[in-house]
């Protein structure tokens, strides 16, 4: 089969398609023929030898799928071949087939293609997780979100508009602010011309009562400063690359609580809210929820693909499409 190959870590443009052998299901494993596969910004990191965890060299990349299962492993009994499913793993999804054990499965949603499919279950997990399970929102609520017009970005303006809350979308460009009051943001702030506690204080006449951070950086500090008394702030990432170091006496004075999210270790301790989000995501789903796909690539255009992440010139989700080249 064909794959997008890591064999040294650096920029995207070190990936190479590769002609490797087919991977085969172990006893409690499952085949699938990918159709789609959505590029995250761990993507990138990965490559770069500059995410948490080293995986060695040579890999093949990608962490997120859609497409059929063509193969079970003996102890597999909860799909079948011909099965429609999306899911995630730590490598091995720019390929046209990968072999994952079966509790990385999930049906793939009915009313999405696999495009979208295979773009919706990180964002989609991560958006409803930090809005609900950590940052408690509610109806009426302002949410802050920092780099609003990303595939983390879309997807929470996309959830907590469903849920009734007042989104503020942060954004580096008057094009990105666009995308993200067409899918439901009630106001946009510039941050790179406009100062954000200031801006955040005057839409919201408060301050926001929840913020999410896929950002990081020097603008974390100035959300925070923004929060309103008992906000939740909820960190999801560092896209910026930079770790922001906030002062603990605006957590004092302003009743704040800071709260991180991981999505890979959040079953281990919250399979019940795993559950519930399931449930929930299902409905929003079924009432017309989907992941804004901005552009969509082949297999050999993954390079171009991560590049185009990793320069962060994107909106919303980059999609590879295997059924096309």
């Amino acid at each position: 089969m064909r794959a997008a190959r890591c064999e040294t870590h650096g920029d995207p443009d070190r990936i190479v398609i590769r002609e490797i052998p087919d991977p085969v299901a172990g006893p409690a494993e499952v085949l699938v023929a990918i159709e789609a596969a959505s590029v995250n910004y761990p993507d990138v990191l990965i490559a770069a030898d500059k995410y948490q965890v080293t995986v060695p060299t040579p890999y093949t990349t990608g962490s997120e799928f859609a497409g059929r299962i063509v193969g079970v492993g003996a102890e597999v009994t909860d799909w079948a071949p011909g099965d429609a499913v999306m899911g995630t793993a730590f490598g091995g999804a720019f390929a046209e087939k990968i072999a994952v054990p079966q509790t990385a499965l999930s049906p793939s949603p009915a009313g999405l293609d696999m495009v979208h499919a295979a773009a919706f279950n990180v964002t989609y997990r991560t958006a409803y997780h930090s809005l609900v399970t950590f940052g408690a929102v509610q109806p009426g609520d302002w949410v802050v979100v920092l780099g609003a017009a990303g595939g983390v970005g879309t997807a929470c303006i996309d959830v907590a508009t469903r849920l009734g809350a007042k989104v503020i979308a942060a954004v580096s460009t008057p094009e990105r602010a666009e995308a993200c009051r067409a899918l439901g943001a009630v106001a946009t702030i510039a941050y790179d011309d406009e100062n954000l506690k200031v801006r955040i204080k005057e839409i919201t006449g408060r301050g926001a009562d929840v913020i999410i951070d896929p950002v990081g950086g020097t603008y974390s500090e100035l959300a925070i400063r923004a929060i309103a008394w008992g906000g939740r702030y909820v960190c999801v990432g560092f896209a910026q690359g930079e770790i922001p170091k906030i002062p603990m006496n605006l957590v004092l004075l302003k009743g704040a609580i800071l709260r991180g999210f991981e999505i890979r270790t959040l079953a281990n301790h919250l399979p019940a809210a795993v559950e519930d989000g399931r449930r929930e995501i299902e409905r929003l789903v079924g009432e017309g929820m989907k992941p804004f796909v901005s552009e969509t690539y082949t297999l050999d255009e993954v390079p171009l693909a991560l590049t185009r992440m990793a320069e962060r010139r994107t909106t919303g989700k980059i999609v590879i499409d295997m059924t096309r080249g």
